[in-house]
Order: structure tokens, then C-alpha cells, then sequence
């Protein structure tokens, strides 16, 4: 499980290559796409890292914290913090490998188009699993209702 925190760079190390799916190309001419699906809200974010490096069996993936996020940039918000599931696809491209809108899929099921030898294509899923984010200052609260205590003995009582 990726322990992250709100409102700062996140750094990790996911397995990648044990399930790398287009051989045919180096390592130079691949990047992954990070999609990011909060437990609570069910919200999405996508992103391709700030700084990647592919090594023999893993990736290193550096994310920078950004109030605004940007796909392409690696920049991202973690919010709210909880429980986060994470997929990283493989995007491979033939030709000069550019991270941007309209060179670089913005989805795994993105097909950018005309194809070309400077358009990424997304190869499929090659890693997934949990991510906990935890609050960096404290600030944010749930919020509990407490109820009166029940009349009847049948229920099992937590007051005041």
C-alpha cells in the first residue's frame, strides 16, 4: 500500500515491468499513466508523472502537489485524504516520446488520432492497488451527529 500525504510531492515505487506488455520498443519510449479513483467521492484524477524512471523490475513516479492539477505535468491534489485506489497503464510510443495534450492519451480507453509515430498508445493495465492519504495539518473533520439514547434496551448504546 502507497502512503501519501495531502498538499505534498508524492514519491513512489510501483512494479511495472514484471507485467511490461510492448517489448518491442526501450524502456525510453515508455511512460504510465496514473489513474488515481478516490473511496469516498468516487472521483478520478489522471496523470503522468513529473519525473519518471523506469528501472529493472520497477518505476520510480514523482508527483508534485499543485492546488490545480495538470495531467500532463505530473502536478496533482490528493483530496480529500482517505482511502484512494491506483492503476498505472503503459503508454508506449514509436517515434519522439512527448507528454502532452494531444501526443499523450488523457484516459486508458483515450485513442488519440490521426495515429502517428508521436502519439502515445495505451498498452493496457500493468499494475494496481491502494493508496492511503492522510491529512497534512489536521484540518479536515467528519462530522458526527449524536443521538438521543434509545428507549428501548434492544440497540447497542454508545452516548455522550
Amino acid at each position: 500500500m502507497i502512503q501519501a500525504i495531502t498538499e505534498t510531492n508524492l514519491e513512489i515505487n510501483v512494479q511495472t515491468e514484471d507485467n511490461r506488455i510492448d517489448t518491442s520498443v526501450a524502456s525510453t519510449q515508455i511512460r504510465h499513466l496514473f489513474k488515481f479513483t478516490n473511496d469516498l467521492d468516487k472521483s478520478v484524477h489522471y496523470a503522468y508523472a513529473f519525473v519518471e524512471n523506469i528501472k529493472a523490475r520497477f518505476t520510480e513516479a514523482l508527483f508534485v502537489y499543485q492546488l490545480t492539477p495538470n495531467l500532463y505535468a505530473g502536478q496533482i491534489n490528493f483530496l480529500p485524504s482517505g482511502y484512494w485506489k491506483y492503476e498505472v497503464y503503459e503508454v508506449s510510443w514509436i517515434g519522439t516520446v512527448t507528454v502532452s495534450s494531444g501526443n499523450a492519451p488523457a484516459t486508458e480507453d483515450d485513442v488519440l488520432s490521426p495515429a502517428a509515430n508521436d502519439k502515445g498508445v495505451v498498452q493496457g493495465l500493468v499494475t494496481k492497488g491502494k493508496m492511503n492519504v492522510s491529512e497534512k495539518d489536521g484540518t479536515q473533520q467528519v462530522q458526527y451527529t449524536q443521538r438521543e439514547a434509545p428507549i428501548e434496551n434492544n440497540y447497542i448504546y454508545y452516548g455522550q
